[in-house]
């Protein structure tokens, strides 16, 4: 079993920007989501993590070394998965992966050749393994990814962004991939889709301007909104009396009609009783924290 655990952890840039606000976070194996909107501090946290920064204070121990001291010790066990994975133009996939695993330091042939067929097997690419990257689909890419992350046997991902972009059929799949991975290694989803966290999440948490707002499994935090979400039909020109007077958390066209949603402990005159979401969690813990 792999942990990562971050203690009170601080990150002011030279700027005097805060970009991390005492986060402290205990992950395990599986598929821990870390959602936010763009700008929350995301990116900031996992490059500290994965010790491309020092923090400057707190602590991140990875199995129990201190990586912020002995950052080689994560990087030895990491996969890191990019929103958008660059690759070498006319470069077979088994080419590009064998180039990547001598990077990762995987020099014995043997060894290299055995990881690639069961990676490419694993991401379902064996047959296509002689093609050349750059002409793949995008979830075929997507997929290649995940093969080239998991070259070395890493016992941490880290995934960004992963399915911007990918059609729904795609996107089932990669999900799939996702979730297969995930029971032997920590795989920390960094991402501002709420359906991703909602897909494939048993952890997650909620992230904005370098703060922690909520922590939890999904199913609980949307239980926690039971009887508390209520929306409404209105019209345009309503919406500034009703953001003036409710806890708006959502507001969106259906039908060209404009729906709002808002949070409150007893039914509000007009509303209607809604079923709470994930997404409803998010805005909740965005407008409660504003």
């Amino acid at each position: 079993m792999n942990t990562l655990e971050i203690k009170n952890l601080s990150l002011t840039y030279q700027n005097n920007h805060q970009a991390i606000k005492d986060i402290s976070l205990k992950v395990g194996n599986g598929m821990f989501g870390i959602l936010g909107p763009n700008g929350a501090g995301k990116s900031s946290l996992m490059k500290t993590i994965v010790g491309l920064q020092k923090p400057s204070s707190g602590s991140i121990l990875f199995n129990d070394i201190d990586i912020i001291n002995n950052p080689g010790y994560i990087k030895k066990s990491l996969g890191f998965l990019p929103q958008d994975f660059g690759v070498y133009p006319k470069i077979s996939a088994y080419n590009l992966l064998n180039h990547i695993a001598l990077l990762k330091g995987v020099k014995d042939r043997v060894e290299r050749k055995s990881q690639i067929q069961y990676l490419l097997n694993k991401v379902n690419l064996w047959d296509f393994r002689n093609k050349e990257v750059h002409t793949f689909s995008g979830g075929m890419k997507q997929r290649f990814g995940v093969a080239q992350a998991l070259l070395g046997d890493p016992k941490i991902i880290i995934v960004d962004e992963p399915t911007a972009g990918l059609d729904p059929a795609e996107r089932n799949r990669f999900n799939a991939l996702l979730n297969d991975i995930s029971t032997e290694v920590i795989v920390i989803l960094s991402t501002h889709l709420v359906e991703d966290v909602r897909n494939l999440c048993s952890e997650m948490t909620i992230i904005n301007k370098g703060e922690i707002l909520t922590t939890g499994n999904p199913k609980s935090l949307i239980a926690e909104l039971e009887n508390r979400v209520w929306s409404k039909t209105i019209s345009a020109d309503e919406l500034d009396f009703y953001q003036t007077n409710c806890q708006v958390i959502s507001q969106q066209l259906i039908e060209r009609e404009l729906q709002i949603t808002v949070f409150s402990e007893e039914q509000p005159n007009d509303f209607i009783p809604t079923k709470p979401l994930l997404e409803h969690v998010y805005f909740y813990a965005l407008t409660k924290n504003k």
